[in-house]
């Protein structure tokens, strides 16, 4: 066989390769790559550190701060949030519970900082902090609870949230996470409403977003999808916020969480 044949079968061995792999799989190869140095563990050591800094007007730190397991208890939290909390009579998600603390313990002002926008101020703390602790139950299997009637109104709320439609588009959230075989762009969509599988959907969020630069929280995320909706911004770690989590979070129960991840 000449050389010219030989390139051209090679050519032609390496185009049947290339139509072989979807776009969904050269992204998995992407992020992959990538994994060895997701730069949200520089945002999860900075978590760590604020966690333990005495801070606020109180000068305090955040070790005696309840994420649902006992006062200080990190690891394994994540993946048991949103959930009751009794000494404040609501659901709470990660970023709404860290708020309390961080009024109670250290003396900021909650309704402040919720208003704050993302990416300023004390909302840097609060992604670098939801790093640090979803990080801590990394590997661990999501578990939310379903035990008091709150969590269950909750899961209800948010699954009406998440079917609803509306805005200039007639968009849910169920438009594109509500069924199999979607896809936006390149990347293919889960489908929410039932168990996505590991590391997929609400168990892989908090995030390092590669095309921002910038760590994500689930709030965060919860408040993209409503402006790629074309609906008005929901306020920080509202109730609306909070039952979408429980209803995406109940569904993902069993499933691996490898929060924080990496995103396109």
């Amino acid at each position: 066989m000449s050389v010219t044949a030989l390139a051209l079968a090679w050519m032609a061995s390496v185009g049947a390769a290339a139509q072989t792999k979807s776009a969904s799989d050269g992204i998995a190869e992407y992020r992959k790559m990538l994994e060895d140095g997701n730069p949200a563990e520089l945002f999860e050591a900075k978590g760590e550190i604020l966690w333990k800094a005495v801070r606020g007007p109180k000068q305090a730190t955040l070790q005696g701060c309840d994420l649902g397991l006992g006062a200080g208890v990190v690891k394994g939290a994540w993946v048991q949030m949103p959930r009751w909390f009794a000494d404040t009579g609501r659901v709470q998600d990660l970023e709404s519970r860290l708020l309390t603390c961080m009024e109670r313990l250290q003396g900021f002002d909650a309704a402040e900082l919720a208003s704050t926008g993302f990416d300023r101020g004390e909302q840097v703390t609060l992604a670098a902090l939801a790093a640090w602790i979803s990080a801590e139950s990394r590997g661990q299997r999501m578990a939310l609870p379903q035990a008091h009637g709150e969590e269950k109104r909750y899961y209800a709320l948010g699954k009406r949230a998440f079917f609803f439609r509306g805005g200039p588009m007639d968009f849910s959230c169920a438009s594109c996470h509500g069924g199999p075989g979607k896809r936006i762009r390149l990347q293919d969509l889960p489908d929410l409403t039932t168990n996505p599988g590991d590391g997929i959907g609400f168990a892989a969020w908090p995030a390092y977003r590669v095309s921002s630069g910038e760590m994500w929280s689930m709030q965060r995320r919860l408040n993209d999808c409503y402006r790629q909706q074309r609906f008005p911004y929901p306020g920080f770690a509202s109730e609306v916020t909070i039952a979408l989590g429980v209803y995406m979070g109940v569904n993902a129960n069993g499933a691996l969480s490898i929060a924080p991840a990496l995103k396109r």
